[in-house]
């Protein structure tokens, strides 16, 4: 172990606390031991009972260590999702006037600061400031200006911002449990990248995240993000339809729902099932056709408000053959892919993560693991962003600190 270096990705999702421990060596990185645990602190990814938060990260992290053979780590990559964060498209330029012309990290940085320059609320800082592309004196699709000669730089990005108030109290739980926030990162930048291809990403490609209580969509086209949202509704909305049609504990709900989901009208049927009432003794049946009749209209619901907000954002038409990438836990209910298929008129995948990137058992490529993963393999990479001392501590902007990083990552 001692060649190697101890990484911790922690997804605080919209009703989960997720957290996944891996090495990373020569050969790359491997998952050694996670834990995923449900939160009454957190809804739709917001803390709302710091104590409850803080205790569940405890446990979370705790368990993950004792799954990965009593390593101990004292810093974290935090993923945040959730409706508290937004994101819009920026677009900046300047001119070179010196006599080189030659471009410099510097003056990336300043049009990437240019294109970032958007008002913002007293509440409200930038989180990331994504390069979609650069322009060098009207010449389009220019992946790294640095070095090259002209007059005029342009950038087009992609920028997420988010709550300070936030930030800090997720960033405070994770304090107050003992750990370090190393780095902070929009759940959906670090999943993206690990389970949607780079072909998928060039041809234009649909990511959505199910989560408990809020749904993450990106867009993908001509090899970047193009468009991202969170919509606050999830998979939980549908385990509380069912629970409430059949008299049945949330907990017992869940189980029916992921084994033997009826989101789509090709799993109903006759088949009959038994499961345990609300009061946790008395033994009931349900048939499946029954089941589908109180899940399928909330299936649709998100569906259609999925298929709404890309109308809206006049991004549909960017989404080509890559077609939509379903990941998250709510991902994992039977028959929602067809369901998404039809409604949506894409074509639909469950997104795991490669072999190849990432090693370990099994059970950590659950769609459930995806974000803790890609945090992972986020901060790993070469291009990840810088380590930051925990948010409390902050006192070089956000948005800053990641500009430095990416034009580093130019050189």
């Amino acid at each position: 172990m001692a060649s190697e270096e101890l990484i911790a990705g922690l997804d605080m999702g919209s009703s989960r606390v997720t957290c996944l421990i891996g090495a990373v060596d020569l050969g790359g990185t491997r998952v050694l031991g996670g834990a995923s645990l449900p939160c009454r602190g957190l809804c739709g990814g917001s803390v709302i009972d710091i104590t409850e938060t803080k205790s569940v990260i405890e446990r979370a992290l705790g368990e993950a260590e004792a799954a990965a053979g009593g390593v101990t780590v004292s810093g974290v990559t935090l993923g945040v999702r959730g409706t508290r964060l937004q994101s819009c498209n920026g677009k900046g330029a300047i001119n070179i006037a010196r006599a080189d012309r030659e471009i410099t990290p510097e003056d990336v940085q300043n049009v990437l600061a240019n294109a970032s320059a958007i008002p913002l609320s007293p509440d409200c800082e930038i989180l990331h400031v994504l390069p979609q592309s650069f322009t060098l004196d009207h010449q389009r699709g220019v992946p790294n200006p640095i070095g090259m000669e002209g007059t005029t730089l342009e950038a087009d990005v992609h920028i997420v911002t988010a709550s300070s108030s936030h930030l800090n109290n997720l960033g405070k739980a994770v304090s107050d449990a003992g750990f370090e926030v190393l780095d902070t990162v929009y759940s959906l930048l670090a999943t993206g990248p690990l389970l949607v291809t780079p072909e998928e990403r060039d041809l234009g490609a649909l990511l959505v995240d199910l989560g408990g209580q809020s749904v993450s969509l990106g867009v993908y086209s001509r090899g970047t993000l193009r468009y991202s949202k969170e919509i606050g509704i999830g998979s939980d909305f549908i385990t509380r339809d069912l629970a409430a049609g059949l008299r049945a504990s949330f907990a017992t709900a869940e189980e029916l729902k992921i084994a033997h989901g009826v989101a789509s009208s090709r799993r109903g049927g006759d088949k009959e099932i038994e499961y345990r009432r609300l009061d946790g003794r008395a033994i009931a049946k349900a048939r499946l056709s029954t089941m589908m009749g109180y899940v399928a209209p909330r299936v649709e619901e998100i569906l259609d408000l999925i298929a709404g907000d890309l109308r809206d954002s006049s991004c549909a038409d960017l989404v080509g053959v890559g077609g939509l990438i379903l990941t998250g836990g709510g991902s994992l209910m039977k028959g929602l892919p067809a369901a998404a298929r039809t409604a949506l008129r894409l074509e639909t995948r469950i997104g795991m993560a490669d072999p190849e990137r990432v090693a370990g058992d099994e059970k950590w490529f659950s769609p459930v693991y995806a974000t803790a993963m890609g945090l992972l393999t986020f901060s790993s990479a070469p291009q990840g962003l810088p380590g930051m001392p925990r948010l409390a501590q902050r006192k070089t902007p956000v948005w800053l600190r990641r500009l430095l990083s990416l034009v580093k990552g130019l050189l």
